[in-house]
């Protein structure tokens, strides 16, 4: 990759009303109300990281992108993903993060193929890319989801550092439309975090979205292809400095071909223990 590249688009920020927002993944009851996030549109500048690549942290920036080579091509088969493409997974990501231990937990293919299935809860593993600004877990659904996923074990691995990361690729071809995109988490604080409720048909979880702050620096990996792969932070335990949630969303790159394939994507998420 060469040249450096910044461009100008509209991110999908939510306003801090006090009233947490909130997104339902099956039909509410007839006149429930909520409130939408992404409800704060602003022009950001996004920078192309691939100059600086090789600095960028887990712990600093909140994100790293790395080299990641498979020869797995069977996307289309959720078993196949889980049976054959976690263990490749798996290894990466505790060789990269220096875990004791890590365990994959779900993974999600993106899509434009996929769109219409965003709220399904039926269809968790098939959606399209995100465009709202958020971070996938929160400080209480962190822990919260290692002791749904690990209760026999959770007393004692939550008496250590834990961290999530999603493992996110594109599937078969270069992406040009609709890029994943960072912010840099030594420009925003845990005050730009907004926590967003998901409920579910059993149960009730929450994520964080984002306030906008005029401070926040965005990178993208413009044109990445199926040989690299982003690893972001999506939890960390830790509250000594180091990075701990990093917001992230696609979005709409002024540099996109008109007639650009439609982007395949990945992501798995992750638990490390350490």
């Amino acid at each position: 990759m060469t040249g450096q590249t910044t461009v100008r688009s509209t991110f999908r920020y939510t306003r801090d009303t006090g009233v947490a927002p909130e997104v339902y993944f099956y039909e509410p009851p007839p006149g429930t109300k909520w409130r939408e996030a992404g409800d704060d549109p602003r022009e950001m500048t996004v920078l192309d990281g691939w100059d600086r690549a090789r600095s960028f942290s887990l712990d600093r920036e909140g994100f790293a992108l790395c080299e990641f080579h498979s020869t797995f091509q069977q996307w289309d088969d959720d078993g196949a993903i889980r049976a054959r493409f976690y263990p490749d997974v798996t290894e990466f990501v505790r060789r990269e993060v220096g875990a004791k231990r890590v365990a994959v937990f779900d993974h999600t293919i993106r899509a434009q193929s996929n769109v219409g299935q965003t709220h399904s809860e039926h269809s968790t593993s098939r959606r399209s890319p995100v465009m709202n600004i958020h971070c996938d877990y929160t400080a209480n659904s962190g822990p919260l989801r290692v002791r749904q996923l690990l209760p026999e074990e959770a007393d004692k691995l939550l008496k250590h550092r834990v961290a999530f990361y999603n493992f996110w690729k594109p599937l078969k071809r270069t992406v040009e439309e609709r890029p994943l995109a960072m912010c840099d988490v030594t420009t925003s604080t845990e005050k730009d975090f907004i926590t967003m409720k998901l409920r579910y048909r059993d149960r009730d979880g929450e994520i964080f979205v984002m306030r906008h702050s005029p401070q926040h620096r965005w990178w993208y990996f413009p044109r990445m292809t199926p040989e690299h792969v982003i690893l972001l932070k999506t939890y960390e335990s830790e509250t000594d400095g180091r990075a701990r949630f990093v917001g992230h969303c696609a979005f709409e790159d002024p540099n996109t071909p008109p007639n650009a394939p439609m982007r395949e994507s990945i992501e798995i998420r992750t638990m490390a223990f350490f």
